[in-house]
């Protein structure tokens, strides 16, 4: 198995941290493109296992911290630039979406891709990026989405839109980090301005694309209806619930087994099944 650590240059001059995990074996292959959800990042938890789980099947899977997700080059799992934090917002995770597909369409050789399957998959809030992107970027081929969000507007049903407008800023804290990390107004103002780009019913509705939903039935953080909302806003999509899963289908930061989770296997299991029809 081969793993490749890069950067490339993303939205408004940061970059954006890769890593490619592959068998090289001089055949072209799909790439999966994973999405990391809110306070999430590209090493967190279960993600390098669940990376080479997919290998292990035969794909290319390249995962990625968004370039204002927090985290550096020299400290990729720590919220070590919260400045960034909080200047990141959601079409600057759509445009880094964009950059890490063009990288691909340069790269097809040096790393065995098919740049006609390429997949998109996404946790949490990373789902509803991917949603959004696969409706805008016609080069991508399916979708996967595990634990995704319904609505970005739901993010911002408890929050005092007056007192943050007045005071630029609010925080959110970090129970695992213990930081109190910050949210500039400019959030909340990129996405009204955005809002027709940032519509997941409308992507959702209009998505012509093979889309997988996988969500666990014991989700904390996203409800379990968020899905079964999506699923009825596309009919032809599948939708699989894992039974005694949580949001991160038994993952968490740090993770220090050397196995996966038994509700993350079945997602794997599942996600890998759908991409093989």
């Amino acid at each position: 198995m081969q793993k490749t650590e890069l950067s490339i240059e993303g939205s408004k001059q940061k970059s954006i941290n890769l890593d490619i995990t592959y068998f090289k074996n001089n055949v072209k292959k799909p790439i999966i493109i994973f999405c990391h959800g809110f306070k999430g990042f590209k090493d967190w938890g279960h993600f390098n296992l669940i990376a080479a789980a997919f290998a292990k099947e035969n794909f290319i899977f390249l995962k990625f911290s968004f370039s204002y997700n927090g985290t550096t080059k020299e400290h990729p799992a720590d919220f070590a630039d919260l400045e960034a934090f909080g200047e990141n917002n959601f079409t600057i995770e759509l445009d880094d979406v964009a950059l890490i597909i063009d990288f691909i369409e340069n790269n097809t050789e040096k790393y065995e891709i098919n740049k006609n399957e390429i997949y998109l998959m996404g946790h949490s809030r990373g789902g509803g990026i991917s949603i959004l992107k696969s409706a805008e970027d016609k080069r991508i081929k399916k979708l996967i989405t595990w634990a995704s969000v319904k609505d970005l507007s739901d993010f911002f049903k408890h929050q005092d839109i007056l007192k943050w407008k007045e005071t630029g800023i609010i925080y959110t804290y970090n129970s695992r980090t213990k930081q109190n990390m910050p949210l500039h107004f400019q959030l909340y103002e990129n996405y009204i301005y955005n809002n027709n780009r940032l519509d997941i019913l409308d992507a959702s509705t209009n998505s012509n694309i093979p889309w997988l939903m996988v969500h666990g039935a014991n989700d904390e953080s996203v409800a379990v209806e968020c899905a079964h909302q999506l699923h009825l806003w596309n009919q032809s999509s599948e939708l699989v619930i894992i039974q005694q899963a949580d949001h991160t289908f038994g993952g968490k930061h740090p993770w220090e087994n050397m196995y996966l989770p038994q509700p993350t296997i079945q997602s794997i299991e599942v996600s890998v099944d759908f991409l093989r029809k």
